[in-house]
């Protein structure tokens, strides 16, 4: 599945917001993030972008699940549940961040 330059941005805000629902990112995280960040061949500024909101969490209101292509929402969930268990532990309110985005998504 391609993504374009607007989906690959949307796709790593959704990720670093899931990493920060415990408040905290790890280094595995951070690795985790990264590696789907070069997975996706992006450029300087959208890589230094996603290193911003690894050290400061992309902004709620930038976060809409309507705004995801029904063609790519499995790939969203997928990533999502990635980036919740990377750390090798799945905290309540990240259980109930990633049931919610189904949710959100199957709508």
């Amino acid at each position: 599945m391609k993504l374009g330059p607007t989906e690959r941005m949307n796709l790593l805000r959704f990720v670093t917001s899931f990493v920060w629902t415990d408040l905290k990112v790890t280094q595995t995280e951070r690795d985790l993030v990264m590696r789907i960040a070069g997975r996706l061949n992006l450029t300087d500024a959208e890589v230094k972008q996603v290193a911003a909101w690894l050290q400061v969490p992309p902004d709620v209101e930038d976060l809409d699940p309507d705004s995801i292509p029904r063609e790519h929402r499995q790939l969203f969930l997928q990533a999502a549940e990635l980036a919740v268990e990377a750390d090798g532990r799945v905290v309540p309110a990240e259980r109930d961040s990633i049931a919610l985005f189904r949710d959100l998504l199957a709508g």
